[in-house]
């Protein structure tokens, strides 16, 4: 299966720099094994931006003909939200609040260019969803809220909702310019959990 989500990722256009195509094939091969391992549950991507990655998780669910899953997207498309002393580092000044800001007509707009159907768009700050904005069910959840807090929260969503051998993927994990991520995974999971690093994206199995 490799090979073809190699030549899905190569057949499309990144549409923004927020994530390279080596990320990109990490998060495809952990979903594609989550739908091929029969996990049950829908899919959710928390920090989506313009949808770089999420129409590429359309693609491939589209191709997998997984149409009783739901794809549920969420962000508040008013760019990132203010630091907290976890996200204070020497390097990464270019991250600062209001920055990565989309509107939720530019992600509808881009999925209309792509031609694919629309996931269930939530628009909000992760502070503010509640249990009822996220499905009971999860087999597989894409997290790119880049600070310490967005991390944190979209944890607290979608983690107690994963089911067992769901796979959660991280982006940013580990990178020196948006320090909160790994020390919220940190917060988050102790050492009970193992996390496996791969290009810019944390790998956690739900045991």
């Amino acid at each position: 299966m490799h090979k073809e989500i190699l030549k899905l990722i190569n057949s499309h256009a990144l549409i923004s720099d927020q994530i390279d195509r080596r990320s990109l094939y990490v998060v495809l091969e952990n979903l594609e094994k989550v739908l091929a391992n029969g996990v049950p549950g829908d899919i959710a991507e928390f920090g989506c931006y313009s949808g770089t990655t999420s129409l590429f998780i359309s693609r491939l669910l589209l191709k997998r003909a997984e149409h009783s899953r739901q794809f549920h997207v969420y962000d508040s498309f008013e760019g990132l939200p203010a630091k907290s002393n976890e996200d204070e580092g020497s390097v990464g000044h270019e991250f600062q609040e209001g920055k990565l800001q989309v509107s939720k007509k530019d992600f509808i707009r881009n999925y209309h260019k792509a031609g694919l159907p629309l996931p269930i768009i939530h628009k909000g700050w992760f502070e503010d969803l509640t249990d009822q904005d996220v499905p009971g069910k999860l087999a597989f959840t894409f997290l790119d809220g880049d600070f310490y807090d967005s991390i944190y929260q979209s944890l607290q969503l979608s983690w107690p909702r994963l089911s067992r051998g769901g796979v959660l993927c991280i982006d940013d994990y580990m990178r020196e310019a948006l320090p909160g991520v790994a020390k919220a995974i940190s917060k988050y999971f102790g050492t009970e959990i193992k996390t496996i690093k791969h290009a810019n994206i944390g790998i956690i199995t739900k045991p």
